[in-house]
């Protein structure tokens, strides 16, 4: 008996350990790294994915430009019904009689065409078209790696706008508890009657103001990962662990050769490229109608006075022909002129566009360089700031319980620890965002 009870609680208490509540909290939770980070969104992002259907539609629009090079095959069928029909004259044998007139036509025409036409020649307008879709092949390609940089430059913005968030809610949590633990003190000196009631109300006072920046840190760091979510398109309310890396890491980097590398590296600037590129080919393109358009054509012709098309005393059963034809508009009163001087208006403008993007650029890794510059010189001072507001804080309340001070001074000394630690924090977050925007502005995950 004792055997069988125990075969049965084996089971039995298996079942109770992975179903119970405590078992889901026991499983290991993802914790994010930025890389994973950038992956998943790279992977998953609507947006991105939007992006690249753009490469798929340029490359159905190349094959639409090279079937231009291909005979065209088409057909018609047609029926046409004359008002009447025509004789002959009649022939007068004289003697011997008359030979009567002969019907010279049908009332009901029917005609089966198949045309097959091959262009030979078109002023080099489908070359130019072929060129022009393959242009927009690279530079669909090229948006596609724009908002990839763009995307991996959100994903860092957001992670390092969680961690950031996350110190404040930590930063907004000791100040609480500070203050309260203050609170207590005041309230057992006013119950002897060591303080005032103002002191006492104005501890209160700050406790409460505390607590209302505790409950906007907690909010801001669940909408920071709501927008996290939503970059890596997962659920909005999924939990988000990440792990932390706002630390302080020297950049060493030189200017020059940073502009250098976004000179040739960034996407904005080879798109333009692409785009000055697809001007030269449009410009071929509109003088293409400076010239003769010669094409080779093919009819089959079946006509007959039935539907079926199988010839008639008056139709042939079947027939064929061939034309090669020529078509020059040679005049339109220099519209062909003033089109080619838009699109050289239009290269002129993209080449101009260029060189504003490029010292564009140069700003750019310019700005960031000095926001490292000025977090690296900020992050010294701010800790030592926090390592002094420590201490002030710590005598202050020493000085208090003694009994040698007022509690505006513990007040003052708390607020002064909690502005240093945001600003160290501040300081960590401007680092690691402004080597982040260095490294886009580069055309660099």
């Amino acid at each position: 008996m004792k055997s069988k009870t125990s075969l049965i609680l084996v089971p039995l208490l298996f079942v109770s350990l992975v179903f119970q509540p405590g078992a889901a909290l026991a499983q290991e939770k993802k914790v994010y790294t930025l890389e994973a980070s950038i992956a998943e969104a790279l992977e998953n992002n609507w947006s991105l994915k939007a992006k690249k259907e753009k490469i798929d539609q340029a490359g159905n629009v190349r094959k639409q430009a090279r079937a231009e090079f291909l005979p065209k095959l088409s057909t018609t069928y047609g029926y046409t019904r004359l008002s009447e029909v025509y004789k002959s004259d009649p022939v007068s044998l004289g003697i011997f009689g008359t030979i009567p007139g002969r019907d010279q036509n049908t009332r009901d025409n029917y005609q089966w065409k198949g045309t097959v036409t091959q262009p030979l020649f078109t002023g080099f307008a489908l070359v130019s078209s072929y060129r022009l879709a393959e242009l927009g092949i690279d530079q669909s390609e090229m948006e596609v790696e724009l908002e990839k940089l763009d995307l991996v430059l959100k994903v860092k913005e957001t992670y390092f706008d969680i961690l950031g968030v996350d110190k404040t809610l930590g930063v907004a949590k000791k100040a609480v508890e500070s203050l309260e633990s203050h609170v207590k003190v005041a309230s057992s000196f006013y119950k002897v009657g060591m303080i005032p009631i103002n002191d006492l109300l104005k501890s209160q006072v700050e406790l409460a103001n505390a607590q209302q920046d505790l409950v906007k840190a907690l909010n801001a760091t669940k909408l920071t990962r709501a927008n996290f979510n939503t970059i890596l398109s997962r659920q909005i309310n999924a939990p988000v662990e990440l792990k932390d890396i706002l630390v302080y890491k020297p950049e060493k980097g030189d200017l020059e050769n940073y502009m250098e590398n976004a000179l040739e590296n960034r996407p904005e600037i080879k798109l333009l490229d692409i785009n000055i590129l697809q001007t030269d080919q449009q410009i071929r393109l509109v003088k293409s109608k400076n010239y003769p358009e010669v094409a080779l054509t093919y009819d089959y012709i079946k006509e007959g006075d039935h539907p079926d098309v199988s010839g008639s005393p008056f139709h042939d059963a079947n027939s064929w022909e061939v034309m090669a034809g020529v078509t020059w508009t040679f005049w339109e009163w220099g519209k062909t002129h003033y089109e080619v001087r838009e699109k050289l208006s239009l290269k002129k403008e993209l080449i101009q566009t260029k060189k504003a993007l490029e010292d564009g650029i140069r700003l750019e890794i310019k700005d960031a360089m000095l926001a490292l510059e000025e977090a690296e010189k900020n992050i010294p001072a701010t800790r030592k700031a926090v390592e002094q507001a420590e201490e002030n804080l710590r005598v202050s309340e020493e000085r208090y319980k003694a009994q040698v001070t007022t509690s505006t001074e513990v007040l003052d000394a708390q607020t002064l620890l909690t502005e240093g630690r945001m600003n160290y924090y501040r300081a960590l977050y401007d680092h690691n965002l402004a080597r982040s925007r260095l490294q886009r502005a580069i055309g660099a995950y």
